[in-house]
């Protein structure tokens, strides 16, 4: 179906995706439907399908987005010298990524399981390929002496979600500055690790 002349696509598929994720977080994605997504964007339910198959595919680009975006943010930080300054970057890049897109990492947590087979392989693969990041670093750490893991892999998957949970709590404006809790947890994590 084409587009009528007029629309605006570059506002309209931002706003659905920026509606839907808010919708999403709040309620559940089961919970809510192409009617109320449409409704919140302010154009009629037939105009979603215009941008988006249907309510999986729009999660779907949701959560691919979110890592996609994770990922490449993560290629431009600068490792510094040696595992212990590459792993202080790590932690502190994820909670400075993270923090405002409270919405986009929630559901990447909570809602995979309303993806399809191929669509939920798809996204574990790059949150694996982004675990593995973390995993290297400790690896190179191991292999330096700085660091004394049993399981690395473990650890890796223990720090994540470590740092994901200040998602959970942190508000703007609290008792701590995002940089003091970035300096708080990089001690944690630098204990955990032995280092």
């Amino acid at each position: 179906m084409a587009r009528k002349t007029g629309s605006h696509s570059e506002i309209t598929g931002p706003r659905i995706r920026a509606e839907a994720s808010r919708l999403f977080a709040r309620h559940g994605f089961a919970a809510v439907s192409m009617r109320q997504i449409a409704a919140a964007v302010g154009v009629q339910a037939g105009a979603l399908y215009l941008y988006t198959p249907d309510k999986e595919a729009l999660l779907f680009d949701l959560l691919k987005t979110h890592m996609d975006e994770l990922l490449a943010a993560w290629a431009e930080v600068p490792r510094g010298a040696g595992a212990l300054a590459a792993l202080e970057g790590f932690v502190r890049f994820h909670i400075r990524h993270n923090l405002p897109r409270a919405e986009a990492v929630f559901l990447s947590y909570m809602e995979l399981r309303n993806l399809s087979a191929a669509n939920f392989a798809t996204i574990e693969a790059l949150r694996k390929a982004y675990e593995t990041e973390l995993e290297t670093i400790l690896q190179a750490g191991q292999a330096e002496g700085v660091f004394a893991l049993p399981d690395t892999k473990l650890a890796s998957l223990a720090i994540i979600a470590m740092l994901t949970g200040v998602n959970t709590w942190y508000r703007e404006g609290g008792r701590l500055s995002r940089e003091t809790v970035e300096t708080i947890y990089w001690d944690m994590v630098r204990k955990a690790v032995g280092a």
